[in-house]
């Protein structure tokens, strides 16, 4: 029987996770057709394996996987540390969204989420983004009066500046923030990471494998599936997307040294990080959890962390990782 793998904690308050996690979104949407059953068994076989920190939003789908996390943890509640978010509103048009975060909304949307998810309580409630029109201050102070109240146990915020992170820290701990990190998407080492770190947060980081980029299996846009929206991101196409494969066929030179896979040796560099970093790559079927569990155990020295920043440095990556954001009202998933 494998051993489980080996758990990390988030932020100083309290909350001990395992060292990876599970991303559910595309078990329900953006990454093509979903298969039910085969992702109840995915689940299933992640709290086997001992991947139990879970992660999920009430936009995915939307609220469709919240429901469907639920119905996998039905009689495993106590071997799962649960993650859920709020704050991106969507519409029947799937095109249009927008971000609350006032107090009144802070509180349906997770008793929303508490019954969808069929629990008493969440152990990590981020906001999933910042709204504007609302001071910081006021929801998080919303986001305390539910862990007062017993309904959540943890906090988190998700791709906040670090000016964000601070003034939210001031108001009650945040345990973890969830941004975008791998080795195509360097951003929050600049500055947010030093944050972070200084607060005593946690860092959750999505999409560790470049969207699946950075696995070696995606060798041109006629591998995505209908409905999968990475064939409209700019580092999926034309000139973008032959700079970035390159980049990806010299690590998988590298992980055939290691003995690894090219998706196996991303997922160690990002665990390798820091012991306070938590990579949460998705998938929707067994063989790739199985692959990414795997990658807790890979060792790398030194040496082999300077190769690697080598070959992708910060900034190195063509495209931006969304179309223009300058609206919040575009088709994409937000992590």
């Amino acid at each position: 029987m494998t051993p489980p793998i080996a758990t990390r904690s988030l932020g100083t308050s309290g909350l001990v996770v395992s060292c990876e996690g599970l991303g559910c979104m595309g078990m329900s949407e953006f990454y093509g057709p979903g298969d039910e059953a085969e992702s109840l068994a995915t689940i299933h076989r992640a709290l086997d394996l001992g991947v139990t920190f879970l992660d999920t939003a009430d936009m995915y789908g939307p609220f469709l996987n919240e429901e469907l996390v639920g119905r996998a943890i039905a009689g495993r509640r106590d071997e799962v540390v649960l993650a859920t978010k709020f704050g991106i509103v969507r519409t029947a048009d799937p095109a249009v969204r927008s971000i609350r975060g006032d107090a009144e909304y802070v509180r349906s949307a997770c008793e929303a989420s508490l019954t969808r998810l069929g629990v008493d309580h969440i152990d990590l409630y981020y906001q999933h983004r910042s709204d504007a029109g609302v001071p910081i201050e006021e929801t998080v102070g919303a986001m305390a009066e539910l862990v007062a109240e017993g309904k959540v146990l943890y906090l988190g915020l998700s791709e906040a500046s670090s000016d964000t992170l601070r003034r939210a820290s001031a108001v009650h701990p945040i345990s973890a923030l969830q941004s975008e990190w791998s080795l195509w998407s360097r951003d929050i080492e600049t500055d947010v990471v030093g944050t972070a770190r200084d607060l005593g947060v946690g860092i959750v980081a999505y999409s560790p494998l470049g969207r699946g980029f950075l696995t070696g299996e995606i060798t041109s846009a006629a591998d995505f599936e209908e409905g999968d929206f990475r064939r409209f991101l700019p580092r999926f196409v034309g000139e973008n997307f032959e700079h970035n494969i390159a980049l990806v066929d010299r690590v998988r030179g590298m992980a055939a040294d290691k003995g690894c896979t090219p998706g196996q040796l991303a997922l160690a560099w990002v665990l390798h990080r820091g012991d306070d970093v938590v990579p949460i790559p998705g998938t929707k079927r067994r063989t790739y959890l199985e692959e990414n569990a795997a990658a807790a155990d890979i060792v790398l020295d030194a040496g082999d962390l300077a190769a690697i920043d080598e070959v992708f440095p910060s900034g190195i990556t063509a495209g931006s990782r969304y179309p223009d954001m300058s609206s919040i009202e575009v088709a994409t998933p937000e992590g």
